[in-house]
């Protein structure tokens, strides 16, 4: 188990309610004798000194403010814990009112670190690369501020598969699946999956289903010559580029991966998906007697009464 002696703190610079949080926190660490460090208002570029060295990153927000701090801590191989202080904060492990409590497991080491996959995107243009990124949640190609639809070439392993015509194309990895890949009606895929999912938004007239790639598969994605309209390029919610008739895109496994402080059982994630999807249903204990098993195989259970 790691041992924290060196922690940085990331609070989102667009929320304010997040600076006394950092506050409390870095106080709280210095007290015990961690070395810390704190940002209230930051980029990568600043950041990324910071985090090379440190033991630990606490990021403070929304889920916004865990993808950002995934991009800057992941070449480091830096983990990360995150302080909810969004709206959703399903990437995040620790609520704003009891962070005291999950610092002190953190620091007796009682957790457990979860990895997940990340994607590489790089934008070509011809010979020259224009820009890369790594991605935790998805890379977006999407038409502009014109309500026009835009044709992507697109080609898997080299081969060409098909050719989307809609308002755009999602590239996402599992962690990405439960975002705007959700949203437009893709499939659901647990964090531990290395895969990347592939959903066209609002195809007119073209392939309309989602795909999941098998793992290692990379994505070739090119905008047809075709298409008049603008087109951009965002990477976790943030805009990466515009792209040009004929610009290809190719997005793979990155060579890094996200890992997060868990103090939740490792199956938590369906339990936290489904107590936002279903907000109205309280979550309960399964009633009657418990499903037989062979083989760690459940084959039969009685219906709750």
């Amino acid at each position: 188990m790691e041992t924290f002696r060196h922690i940085g703190i990331l609070a989102h610079p667009l929320r304010s309610g997040t600076a006394p949080i950092a506050q409390s926190v870095t106080q709280w660490l210095q007290a015990r004798g961690i070395e810390t460090w704190v940002r209230t208002a930051w980029d990568a570029t600043r950041a990324q000194p910071l985090v090379h060295g440190s033991d630990l990153v606490i990021a403070i927000g929304g889920d916004g403010a865990m993808l950002r701090a995934a991009r800057v801590c992941a070449p480091e191989n830096v983990p990360m814990l995150g302080i909810n202080a969004g709206h959703l904060g399903f990437l995040a492990e620790v609520s704003p009112d009891d962070w005291e409590q999950s610092l002190e497991m953190v620091l007796a080491g009682d957790y457990w670190i979860e990895q997940r996959m990340m994607i590489r995107c790089e934008i070509w243009r011809g010979e020259d690369l224009l820009g890369s990124s790594d991605a935790l949640n998805d890379v977006v190609i999407s038409r502009g501020a014109i309500a026009k639809s835009i044709r992507l070439d697109t080609y898997i392993d080299g081969a060409w598969a098909t050719t989307y015509h809609g308002d755009g194309l999602i590239i996402a990895t599992a962690t990405g699946s439960t975002a705007y890949a959700l949203a437009v009606g893709g499939p659901i895929l647990p964090p531990e999956l290395k895969n990347i999912l592939v959903v066209p938004v609002a195809p007119h007239l073209s392939m309309d289903r989602p795909m999941v790639l098998s793992q290692g598969a990379m994505i070739q994605v090119v905008v047809d010559p075709h298409t008049a309209t603008e087109v951009v390029l965002t990477v976790d919610g943030e805009l990466l580029a515009s792209l040009e008739s004929s610009d290809h895109v190719t997005v793979r496994a990155s060579d890094h991966v996200s890992r997060f402080v868990r103090l939740r059982d490792r199956n938590y994630f369906y339990r936290s998906l489904l107590d936002r999807l279903e907000p109205r249903v309280p979550a309960r204990a399964p009633s009657g007697p418990e499903p037989k098993r062979v083989n760690n195989l459940v084959v039969s259970r009685q219906n709750p009464q």
